[in-house]
């Protein structure tokens, strides 16, 4: 069993079951998954970047992102309907445990400035919203490679309630979350 996992099982299941008062371990929220996205809006037309940033994402996530397309045409933005204009890898089951654990342990504490996660970055839903300015933070993407640098959005959805359950268990299980 993976490391993330066996921390839910033995130390957030008993804490949250205490704090929150439930009453069937299976009303106990747990992770469901993580949402990477990238937009490539601007470069859309260049084929070679965005073969790398899907690489890139391959690289990190451990499976090749899905392209996502404008649903509808926008003048302002010269965008037409079907472009691709983003790139986004759903991680469920142990490639999500895997990734959840280099993120916390290996590239959160290597990105710049970083104090940690605002309590801004949660929904009401109890979902973590975060976004990564650079890719390199991550130790599967080589400095010698490095041309083009691209930010993506890390989404974690739980399955909370409310805000202070999602801040919770991501805390128990080791998110480097702000005391504010």
């Amino acid at each position: 069993m993976h490391r993330i996992k066996e921390k839910y099982n033995k130390d957030v299941v008993p804490n949250m079951k205490d704090k929150f008062e439930y009453k069937n371990v299976m009303a106990i929220p747990k992770i469901e998954k993580v949402s990477i996205n990238v937009g490539i809006g601007k470069i859309w037309k260049e084929k070679n970047v965005i073969e790398k940033i899907t690489q890139d994402i391959a690289k990190i996530t451990g499976q090749k992102p899905a392209s996502t397309k404008a649903k509808k045409s926008i003048a302002g933005f010269k965008i037409r309907e079907g472009v691709n204009v983003g790139l986004v890898a759903t991680l469920r089951g142990r490639i999500m445990y895997d990734f959840i654990d280099r993120l916390i342990n290996i590239a959160l504490p290597r990105s710049r400035d970083f104090r940690g996660i605002s309590r801004n970055n949660f929904d009401q839903r109890g979902n973590l919203n975060l976004g990564i300015k650079e890719q390199n933070i991550f130790p599967e993407i080589s400095y010698e490679s490095l041309k083009d640098i691209f930010s993506f959005q890390i989404n974690v959805i739980t399955s909370a309630k409310t805000k202070e359950e999602g801040m919770e268990l991501l805390n128990l299980i080791g998110f480097p979350i702000k005391k504010d």
